[in-house]
């Protein structure tokens, strides 16, 4: 293992249960893990991607996937949700944190056949708590106007919506007027 870089955290493995009794594992993002991204990807639809990465893409290269995988835990976080019945994979959420500590910025992406049963909610919670243990001020995340599900999602989590004009996106920020988040 290299100096400097952090190890596999296994503290945040998870075994959640959402909605009609649906098991979840959830877990740290492995270097080894390219597969299942990939797997994720083939059950998003174009219009998702679209949503997700701003722009429509074909094909993810495996320098893309590698970015999404081989994170240095100390300045990125990525969990990934596995259905315990079948072992696939069900989404995945990550956070990146500026050099200096303070702010991060996350995203999330799930299977398209599985919007509104919860994941979602559950993957958001979890990378909250996580920057919250990591002493991050404020996270952030890009959300193209139209994306009115992910919006509201971000709303009742308590994200503050901040329009930029230049992206077209909204920044959302987990801090709190007089508290750390």
């Amino acid at each position: 293992m290299a100096v400097g870089v952090r190890p596999y955290p296994p503290q945040w493995e998870r075994h959640i249960v959402l909605l009609d009794a649906w098991r979840i594992f959830v877990r740290p993002v492995r270097p080894n893990d390219d597969l299942l991204i990939r797997d994720l990807l083939v059950h998003v639809t174009k219009e998702d991607l679209r949503l997700r990465f701003f722009d429509s893409i074909k094909e993810f290269s495996d320098q893309f996937i590698a970015k999404l995988t081989e994170l240095d835990y100390r300045r990125a976080m990525a969990f990934v949700a596995i259905d315990e019945a079948n072992s696939e994979i069900l989404g995945v959420v990550w956070l990146y944190s500026d050099s200096v500590h303070e702010t991060g910025e996350y995203a999330i992406l799930l299977r398209s056949d599985l919007k509104g049963r919860g994941l979602g909610w559950a993957l958001m919670q979890l990378i909250i708590e996580y920057a919250r243990s990591e002493g991050l001020k404020q996270i952030s995340g890009e959300i193209l106007q139209e994306n009115s599900v992910m919006l509201k999602m971000c709303r009742e989590l308590g994200f503050r919506l901040v329009p930029k004009i230049a992206a077209c996106a909204m920044s959302l920020s987990c801090s709190k007027a007089g508290e750390q988040f």
